[in-house]
């Protein structure tokens, strides 16, 4: 049914949803972010599921956006390329929409578009010794269909530590940033995701989903205004000739112009 997922259900109700693009790093094509779309609307209709795990794949959780798909947006022009953009947002939404609790088993590094999903995870464990950045901006881009999710989960005074510079950071500090709830071995991490979904299924699942969506209605769920606003940015970003510099210099194994 899905070209870059796969979806296993067991008998008490839990999903796994597996991002299934691990010769790539699970990095989010055009397609990935279609089938993840469609995939969040059926779970959410299912009654039968109770929670879901965000899982891949692999040794990578999500290295982020496909560049490959990301360079073809150079020969779209600006309306279409915006559209092609919003993609991202839309599945994050449909993530951050999911009337069922969303567990992140993260079991190696997240960058970019990664850090998108694993902000629309109510809880994620990951691995220690896993790494995370938010790389936009050494491309010349920056991440902008991912930010007003990663603001909501971080706030604007600890985005503003890692969210420009592009550093890479460790398991301690995504959870220093409130990223990462919990830090395992690898050979803990199943053990500790199902501590996590074990007491939902003593809860009545109406009641798990309305107070899911409580949370967004009280804390401020992300609008789209901000959606729009950050797929504006990015499109502006796009035009510029850094952008367009950083995205060949990757692709050509090069520095980009601003680095000595």
């Amino acid at each position: 049914m899905y070209q870059t997922l796969r979806i296993e259900t067991d008998a008490r109700g839990v999903a796994t949803l597996w991002l299934a693009r691990s010769e790539k790093h699970n990095a989010m094509s055009a397609q990935m972010l279609e089938d993840l779309v469609a995939a969040a609307k059926a779970l959410g209709a299912d009654d039968a599921v109770r929670v879901v795990i965000l899982a891949s794949e692999g040794k990578t959780f999500c290295a982020g956006g496909d560049l490959a798909w990301m360079r073809a947006q150079f020969e779209m022009d600006s309306a279409t390329r915006r559209r092609e953009s919003a993609k991202l947002s839309t599945m994050l939404q449909a993530l951050d929409t999911l009337p069922k609790p969303l567990i992140g088993r993260v079991q190696g590094n997240a960058f970019g578009g990664g850090m998108g999903l694993m902000s629309v995870c109510d809880v994620v464990v990951a691995v220690a010794g896993a790494r995370f950045g938010f790389t936009e901006t050494r491309l010349g881009l920056i991440p902008a269909n991912i930010g007003p999710f990663v603001l909501r989960r971080m706030g604007p005074a600890l985005a503003r530590r890692v969210f420009m510079s592009a550093r890479l950071f460790d398991t301690g500090e995504a959870m220093d940033l409130g990223l990462v709830a919990r830090a395992v071995a690898a050979e803990d991490l199943d053990a500790t995701v199902e501590a996590e979904v074990a007491p939902y299924l003593s809860c009545a699942p109406g009641a798990v989903a309305d107070a899911k969506a409580l949370i967004r209605a009280l804390g401020g769920g992300v609008s789209q205004a901000e959606m729009d606003l950050a797929i504006d940015g990015l499109a502006a970003r796009w035009e510029s000739a850094e952008a367009q510099d950083g995205i060949a210099a990757f692709f050509d194994k090069r520095k980009p112009g601003w680095v000595d």
